[in-house]
């Protein structure tokens, strides 16, 4: 394979940009049909979504991973190097997309001419028009009979400010206008601002993992240039590296002699750990530091689940999975946690919930394991009053994963929950329904908006636990899918959070026990003494199946105990010769309710942790 020259790429002549949407707006296809129309890759009919490259991604539909690749491009008789980066549009993403901008100049928002504009359009809009890139809007799908560009390129220009005349209509799957986009790319997207001349400096935008090569880095030249052989330093690690490849991605990997300032591709470098190219770190040349570029803020995780081998003996090889996987993917966090019931696993955090699908789903997939994944928490934080816990954590605010490790209110001055802020865009028939399911999850109205006349945007504060579990999938159902939503963090706010514990017989089950809100624990009580007691096993004892707040029971069921039929041999006779025989089995069953303790089976457990897809 020849190896490319890319010294005859100015700066000049380079355009970098990302395409960014709502989800299933069209990303990945109009990227294929970049790809084609420059020729990188065949024209075939097997190009789908040539850049979603993972199992998960093709069977779901979806990108979770951004992608990178260089297209050639001759316009008006100049060579030009594109570097195109195809993004996710999940809003458990959106870390993804903001570091995919970092690398670029400008963008294509893509919008759905059937859907017009929808949450996470607004979201990554928003996310670019921070970053200060040119953005050019494409509106896709027009070759769709229920397509109405006109609608669309009114909501543009009324919640974004863009004229309308600077839309292009595109047919992604057929390819209608696609070169247009390209031209309006060259023409509207300024060249990096970097020089050759300069020491280097790169940024390390995303890092993939190989078997055989360690760590491919992607990398973005913000100065300087690079070849084989050079010494680099991280300067993030201050580890030193000699580089062994350079190259561009055109898909797949091209290597080059060397990669110039504003070019964008891929650098191994003899890194054995994902962790070494941490990503948004900076590499120079040894001894020319440079002033590191101002890396990203790390992804901060709003949802953390437990995940436990279903057999303790595959422990060690689900350990082998998991720090695999999260090399591939950095922004999930990993502590070692233990639980009497389940064993020895991890407590893992995730973006979101599609994300802990999906990397659930990879590890089935990529490492074939299967695992028990708890329902899914989100982080608290307990402002403590008493000088003894103080003294003891050293600080006088605690976050709290765990509920093992909630403290009790006398010692804590106010609890605190994470809170984000939500936008929905619907339909507006189904405001009704959705503002009643606003209220119910304890969401606070900020804001209402037309986009035009049967579109709204509301914006919500919402505390992160109610909407974590399934609250998504509630929206879809009322709205009948129509509607779209997005989340952005909104920092932590008090909140009247109380710890729930079940008992069993009046002996508290460590693993049962819950952070919940004052407000819900009655109904949250009521459905897991339920739903424990359908699952444990009944006893030749009664089990009491209780939830409780401190002292108070809020919920009981009662699990009836087996009885043997002592009156069968009574026919006639005495009722008291009857009461005799009754009263001795009660007497029985007493003492064994007091010297017998309930096991609660391993898979019991298990149902009653997962997350409940009926509910």
């Amino acid at each position: 394979q020849e190896i490319l020259d890319m010294s005859t790429y100015p700066v000049e002549s380079i355009r970098n940009f990302s395409i960014i949407a709502h989800v299933d707006h069209g990303k990945s296809t109009l990227a294929d049909r970049l790809l084609e129309i420059t020729g990188t890759i065949s024209k075939t009919d097997r190009n789908k979504q040539v850049l979603d490259k993972l199992q998960v991604e093709r069977e779901r539909g979806i990108t979770v991973k951004a992608q990178s690749a260089s297209l050639f491009y001759n316009h008006e008789g100049i060579n030009y190097l594109l570097n195109l980066i195809d993004t996710p549009g999940h809003v458990d993403f959106s870390y993804e997309v903001s570091r995919s901008l970092s690398a670029c100049q400008g963008v294509i928002l893509v919008v759905d001419a059937n859907e017009g504009i929808q949450a996470q359009t607004v979201a990554n809009f928003y996310l670019a028009f921070e970053a200060q890139l040119s953005i050019i809007p494409v509106i896709n799908k027009i070759d769709l009979k229920n397509a109405d560009p006109e609608r669309v390129e009114k909501q543009i220009e009324k919640l974004f400010d863009i004229p309308t005349d600077e839309c292009i209509r595109v047919s992604a799957k057929q390819g209608t206008n696609v070169e247009k986009v390209l031209q309006k790319v060259i023409e509207k997207i300024p060249p990096p601002q970097y020089n050759t001349a300069d020491p280097l400096k790169a940024l390390v935008f995303d890092s993939t993992f190989d078997h055989y090569r360690g760590v491919i880095a992607n990398i973005a030249l913000f100065g300087g240039e690079i070849a084989k052989g050079q010494k680099i330093v991280s300067a993030h690690t201050q580890k030193r590296y000699e580089v062994n490849e350079v190259g561009i991605l055109t898909p797949n990997e091209q290597p080059t002699h060397k990669l110039y300032a504003g070019q964008v591709g891929y650098l191994i470098a003899g890194m054995k750990e994902v962790t070494e190219a941490q990503i948004g770190d900076t590499l120079f040349l040894y001894k020319q530091p440079v002033e590191p570029l101002p890396g990203f803020k790390s992804a901060k995780p709003m949802v953390f689940a437990g995940m436990y081998p279903i057999d303790q003996t595959e422990y060690n090889n689900l350990k082998s999975a998991l720090e695999r996987l999260t090399l591939n993917d950095s922004s999930v966090t990993v502590h070692r946690d233990s639980s009497l019931a389940l064993g020895a696993g991890w407590r893992l955090g995730f973006l979101g919930l599609l994300h802990m699908e999906v990397f659930n789903q990879r590890l089935e997939q990529e490492y074939n394991m299967s695992v028990i994944l708890t329902a899914p928490t989100v982080p608290y934080k307990a402002v403590l009053s008493s000088a003894k816990l103080i003294k003891e954590y050293g600080k006088d605010q605690i976050t709290i994963i765990n509920p093992a490790q909630f403290p009790d209110k006398l010692s804590v001055s106010e609890y605190l929950e994470p809170t984000v802020l939500g936008t929905i865009v619907t339909p507006h028939e189904y405001i009704g329904k959705i503002i009643t399911l606003c209220q119910d999850r304890r969401a606070v109205q900020k804001d209402m908006l037309y986009i035009d006349e049967n579109r709204v945007m509301l914006k919500y504060l919402f505390p992160l636990n109610e909407i974590v579990v399934d609250f998504y999938d509630a929206l879809k159902s009322l709205s009948s899918g129509y509607a779209s939503f997005d989340y952005e963090d909104a920092g932590y706010q008090s909140a009247d959070l109380i710890k729930m514990d079940i008992l069993l017989n009046g002996n508290p089950v460590e693993e049962l026990a819950t952070i919940i809100h004052k407000d819900k624990a009655h109904a949250a009580g009521k459905l897991l003494c339920e739903r424990l007691k359908e699952t444990i096993p009944r006893q030749l004892f009664e089990i009491a199946i209780q939830a409780a707040i401190g002292k108070k029971i809020i919920a009981r069921e009662t699990l009836k105990a087996y009885r043997k039929n002592v009156v069968a041999k009574c026919y006639g006779g005495d009722i008291t010769r009857r009461m005799k025989l009754l009263k001795r089995q009660a007497e029985g069953k007493r003492l064994m309710r007091k010297i017998g303790n309930v096991e609660v089976p391993r898979d019991a457990f298990i149902r009653v942790l997962k997350r409940e897809t009926g509910k």
